[in-house]
């Protein structure tokens, strides 16, 4: 099973997304067709095959509106289901239920959408030693939810945001003048418990971040053949991570050099939303 973000982290997310829905006056097409204390019985089921990630976003929507609704999920997150799936089944005020509706479905099926492509990528790397990551190309404001849904497909999360790691990139080493004056500063700087990375473009600036000894060295761009002569020069010493040019029929030769960590940008920012529905 795979732990979900907490509820007060979720919560906040699912809020404004409602808030932003109901707008100034409310659902007025539940107000004028559905009596106020109408129940309403309803199944959210999967009208595609995919990995499921979200369910809470669905509870805490249909709660927020009917704090006595009844939720009782039929799957986990991180599970994979065919066509035809029941998920979870709601009772709750009619009125209530359908006002959240649009908002539990967005949510749940973006997640599980991202989680269906990362299993994608996940199941394309298969006995290899690579694993697949996330990146910070997430949407605004979902970004503990769509990490989330990378774990749920079988990936690991790359850091959170800006204030969990260092990652020097083109830009800032530009800055510095140069790959090992940028690293240096990075040691000196970091506590013992920060991690620091340090992005490459080439086999000359590889070379010149190995002797720096970052933790990490992300190499940008590489051709298959530079990953394998960067694998083999790393020799083992430093985390190694390939990134761009990354997709679903390139994944598995990129896994094939060596390298320890692949990073997909595609997993939140190019992800197909899964269809899911409620019907009643």
């Amino acid at each position: 099973m795979i732990p979900a973000p907490p509820d007060l982290l979720i919560e906040p997310i699912v809020r404004a997304s409602l808030a932003e829905d109901l707008g100034r006056a409310g659902d007025l097409t539940a107000q004028a067709c559905i009596d106020a204390d109408a129940r309403l019985t309803a199944t959210f089921g999967a009208r595609k095959p995919g990995v499921i990630a979200g369910l809470a976003c669905a509870r805490l929507a249909i709660l927020a509106l009917d704090p006595d609704a009844s939720f009782e999920t039929l799957v986990r997150d991180g599970d994979t289901i065919e066509p035809g799936a029941f998920l979870a089944s709601v009772e709750a005020n009619a009125r209530a239920l359908l006002s959240a509706e649009r908002t539990a479905l967005n949510l749940l099926g973006r997640l599980s959408g991202i989680a269906t492509l990362t299993s994608a990528y996940v199941d394309a790397v298969v006995g290899t030693n690579a694993s697949i990551t996330d990146t910070r190309k997430t949407t605004p404001g979902l970004r503990v939810l769509e990490k989330y849904a990378v774990r749920c497909g079988g990936a690991v999360n790359h850091r959170f945001g800006l204030d969990d790691a260092i990652l020097i990139k083109d830009n800032h080493v530009a800055a510095c003048g140069g790959v090992r004056p940028a690293i240096e500063r990075a040691r000196a700087f970091a506590g013992h418990l920060v991690k620091v990375e340090c992005e490459v473009d080439g086999l000359d600036q590889f070379d010149e971040a190995l002797a720096a000894g970052p933790d990490v060295i992300m190499l940008d761009n590489f051709s298959l053949e530079d990953l394998r002569t960067a694998v083999a020069r790393n020799a083992g010493r430093l985390v190694l991570e390939a990134s761009g040019g990354v997709n679903l029929d390139t994944v598995r030769a990129i896994a094939e050099t060596g390298v320890d960590v692949i990073s997909v940008g595609a997993l939140t920012h190019s992800a197909a939303v899964l269809d899911i529905g409620l019907d009643a």
